[in-house]
């Protein structure tokens, strides 16, 4: 008989055994982890303060930011506890917990993505409405559906998987909780929950990324009719930032889907998602900031005023 329990204890067995190995990644993870959320709430805070970055634009950056902080405090934290005290196990709900939202705040994410696209279609292609267009309700609505989506897509998933039995094998190879790796641990049938993930992601991706195409594709056509290159030149510095953003998330997501084998799948997709989780939030408010003039002044002035009051 199997010792089958739905309230496992999982074992994650991490990205590698070797001792020297471990050390440098929890101090890589250290550091990109402590970058990543420096740089998130410095231009959360920088948003809040100055008056002259209380446009949509930056109103949709701040709520990228709060993303990209929820989403690498999800994943990043409980790895570096694992490798700073060896000890690789995590209960069920904790386990539940950490997948519910990873993908909660990755799929928000996209359509937030999706939407700053439009936002700077708008910009750009019509600016003499963007005000109207993008109004403070407008923005605070289009956020909220982001929120509403990503709880949308991943809740009947979650709901089928805690209805899942696992026996005997409670080994996850990964450093967190993973859907697939998972779903090969249970006993139970998995096969309508997987079409059921892989539906849902395929959805969300091309969805997302088909809304962006579209928006960049009517930025570019407007962009070329500028009669000066000055105007060209501004009008897609206004863009580059969102569109390396954009690159750096759906590459790392195209990346996991193209499976080089079955026995590379694994290893490839745990060192993949190490780079989506700490990487790519760490570097998006350096690519956001040195690119743009207007967050660089807001930083200057806040250093002065900082200056100023410990001064006195």
């Amino acid at each position: 008989m199997r010792n089958c329990t739905s309230l496992p204890t999982f074992i994650l067995l991490g990205l590698t055994d070797d001792p020297h190995m471990q050390i440098l990644i929890f101090i890589f993870l250290f550091v990109s982890y402590t970058l990543s959320i420096t740089g998130n709430l410095t231009i959360i805070i920088l948003t809040l303060v100055d008056s002259h970055l209380k446009t949509a634009m930056y109103f949709f950056l701040k709520n990228f930011s709060f993303l990209e902080t929820l989403f690498t405090t999800v994943c990043i934290p409980r790895f570096l506890y694992s490798l700073s005290t060896g000890d690789k196990t995590i209960s069920y709900n904790t386990c539940v917990a950490q997948l519910f939202f990873v993908f909660l705040f990755r799929t928000a994410g996209f359509f937030l993505l999706a939407i700053m696209s439009y936002d700077r279609y708008v910009a750009i292609c019509k600016p003499l409405h963007y005000v109207t267009i993008m109004n403070s309700r407008v923005c605070g609505w289009l956020v909220t559906c982001c929120w509403i989506a990503g709880f949308g897509v991943i809740f009947p998933p979650v709901c089928l998987g805690l209805n899942l039995e696992f026996c005997d094998d409670n080994i996850i190879d990964h450093f967190l909780c993973d859907a697939s790796p998972m779903l090969k641990l249970t006993s139970s049938d998995t096969w309508f929950i997987e079409q059921m993930v892989v539906a849902l992601a395929v959805l969300t991706d091309v969805m997302t990324l088909l809304c962006v195409v579209m928006s960049y594709i009517y930025i570019i056509k407007t962009i070329i009719k500028f009669p000066s290159a000055q105007q060209r030149r501004k009008a897609f510095s206004t863009c580059s930032s969102h569109m390396i953003v954009v690159s750096i998330t759906y590459g790392s997501c195209i990346f996991i889907y193209i499976k080089p084998s079955a026995k590379d799948e694994v290893v490839i997709n745990k060192w993949v998602f190490l780079l989506t989780t700490s990487v790519a939030p760490m570097l998006n408010p350096f690519i956001y900031t040195l690119r743009n003039k207007q967050v660089k002044q807001a930083f200057t002035d806040l250093i002065k005023r900082i200056s100023l009051i410990s001064e006195k």
